[in-house]
């Protein structure tokens, strides 16, 4: 295995990779939403597609923001914790453009061939591009991914790093003290779902405004949708790179978050694929916001209830140990912000 201070080299080098590749697949994808003339010739401007280029244009930058400012920290202690978080993060947003990619190219071998011309050909070219960009990057992270166990531990998180980053900031200081990040850490689901609406009340907002929407049931819809696509990104990528080393929980509480997550993706989907599940509950075009709405909350909360059934019933309580047992058991350590590492 290479030495420590190099592997921290090669990390941070693939993860540039990985912020280079997302800022490419970025501007792309905002040229073929956000320009009107650009988007109407678009090979993936409808859904299902276009649920899930949504989706990547505000959840891809996200991750990009938050690993471009974790590299601000890059030297400070719990170096191999950070960078395996790091990659991790990286990853999840690589597969998260991959996915989104490989939606772009169903898109364009479903249309006409002869109909791609001028800006159309321009956003296929882009694709080519940035399907070869992501490769690369997938497969560095791969062969950089380290060995098996090493992610056990979590003695340094996101969290930590920005209490550390906090401190060195005579405005910022008074906040980040044990009392805040224990806060955080007993509601992480909590700061989740704000977060969630905060963001997806920004972009219904934009939304509303820019396609002159009147209908306040159909506005409604849409923040329920991008809220809950939201959560279910924030944890998810949690569960994936860390950000939040979250304390030991009550299985009821991890039934209902999964349960919640379940119905969350279920909605997504649902909206992705109305269309076509529409025939199967009801006759004739789906035109009407309320069956829409139906529709997609209602696969949502069939989701989240059959989940919560199958994880009631596939795992019964059992004996419960103590905090500190199951903290260990889950490879987590807590450490006082600040203290000596």
């Amino acid at each position: 295995m290479e030495p420590m201070e190099e592997n921290g080299r090669v990390s941070s080098a693939v993860v540039w990779v990985s912020l280079g590749g997302a800022a490419v697949f970025e501007a792309l994808t905002v040229l073929a939403t956000q320009d009107k003339t650009v988007r109407a010739v678009s090979p993936w401007q409808d859904d299902p597609y276009d649920v899930m280029v949504s989706l990547a244009q505000f959840t891809v930058p996200m991750l990009a923001l938050v690993i471009a400012l974790r590299l601000l920290a890059w030297r400070a202690p719990g170096g191999a914790d950070r960078a395996r978080q790091t990659m991790r993060a990286a990853g999840a947003m690589t597969t998260l453009v991959g996915l989104t990619l490989a939606f772009e190219c169903v898109a364009v071998i479903a249309r006409t061939p002869s109909s791609f011309s001028g800006w159309a050909s321009v956003l296929i070219s882009g694709l080519a591009v940035n399907s070869v960009l992501t490769v690369v990057a997938a497969a560095w992270l791969v062969r950089c991914r380290r060995r098996p166990g090493s992610s056990r531990s979590r003695r340094h998180d996101w969290l930590g790093d920005a209490v550390f980053v906090c401190r060195r900031i005579p405005v910022l200081r008074r906040w980040a003290d044990a009392d805040a990040v224990g806060w955080v850490r007993r509601r992480a689901m909590t700061v989740f779902a704000v977060l969630s609406t905060l963001a997806a009340a920004g972009i219904t907002a934009a939304q509303a405004i820019g396609e002159h929407w009147t209908d306040p049931l159909l506005i409604a819809w849409m923040l329920i949708v991008v809220a809950t696509s939201n959560l279910a990104f924030c944890v998810i990528s949690n569960a994936v790179a860390g950000f939040i080393a979250r304390l030991p929980r009550t299985r009821t509480r991890r039934i209902a978050e999964a349960s919640t997550v379940a119905g969350c993706v279920a909605i997504s989907v649902a909206t992705a694929f109305r269309d076509a599940l529409w025939p199967v509950f009801g006759t004739g075009p789906l035109a009407s916001v309320p069956a829409l709405a139906a529709l997609t909350l209602g696969a949502g909360l069939a989701a989240s209830v059959i989940t919560a059934a199958v994880l009631l019933a596939c795992f019964p309580q059992g004996p419960s140990g103590s905090r500190r047992h199951q903290a260990g058991a889950a490879g987590i350590h807590f450490r006082r912000p600040g203290a000596n590492r």
